[in-house]
């Protein structure tokens, strides 16, 4: 998932540089593997070249975001809000969804760039469950997905919004997602390429139909499945 190249032609020099020393430096010690995670995750929230997705990554996620940059949350101020053509809209705090019934779904994370990470293990809410909670509308045909990077949007049809296999992911890996993999809440849409798993999740709104996320609008397929699942 890439864009025409922008941004200063410094940082376009310094992301250069940092490819050559990534595919000379990583090693596989853990230590340095982990290290190496957390240098591109900050890197990837200051670069708008997009060029930070090239550098490699030993645990085989590539860090990418289309905002220049992304505030963190923590439980202390992190919330979601649901809203739009429901019964009972509100709001969750961390602790809240750590709270509710839990489901575990190992699954395949894979980006249209062609990059795929295999058995990733992921656990949250099911969508399905707030959708009920929350009291869906008969005008009720789509969710929509905001982020608090302010930026990316994504959307499902409720059908597939209600899939036993959508999570409001909080745990990746089986530990509390980073907000470099899009914690601390991220969607997680088993089925479908990696870009319908929008990170930084902050927004489900129930809407009439569906309205075309981020990626969508530069020509993506709005039904992203895996090997034409449907």
């Amino acid at each position: 998932m890439s864009e025409p190249e922008s941004g200063p032609p410094i940082a376009r020099r310094v992301m250069l540089s940092m490819l050559g020393l990534g595919a000379a430096g990583i090693v596989t010690a853990p230590f340095v593997q982990n290290g190496w995670e957390r240098v591109l995750g900050a890197v990837s929230q200051h670069d708008p070249t997009g060029l930070s997705g090239l550098l490699p990554n030993p645990g085989g996620f590539r860090y990418y975001s289309v905002a220049a940059s992304v505030p963190r949350k923590t439980a202390a101020d992190y919330q979601l809000e649901i809203g739009g053509l429901v019964e009972r809209p509100g709001t969750y705090t961390l602790g809240e969804l750590r709270a509710l019934p839990q489901t575990r779904i190992v699954g395949e994370a894979r980006c249209t760039d062609g990059w795929r990470v295999p058995d990733v293990p992921f656990a949250g809410v099911l969508l399905s469950d707030l959708l009920d909670a929350a009291g869906v509308r008969a005008k009720g045909k789509a969710v929509r997905f905001t982020c608090f990077d302010g930026v990316y949007t994504e959307s499902l049809t409720l059908e597939q919004a209600r899939r036993a296999d959508v999570l409001i992911a909080l745990d990746m890996l089986d530990e509390p997602l980073t907000h470099e993999h899009g914690g601390p809440v991220r969607l997680y849409v088993a089925p479908m390429y990696f870009y319908k798993s929008a990170k930084w999740l902050s927004g489900i709104s129930v809407t009439d139909k569906v309205i075309p996320g981020y990626w969508e609008e530069y020509g993506y397929d709005v039904d992203g499945w895996l090997d034409q699942e449907a």
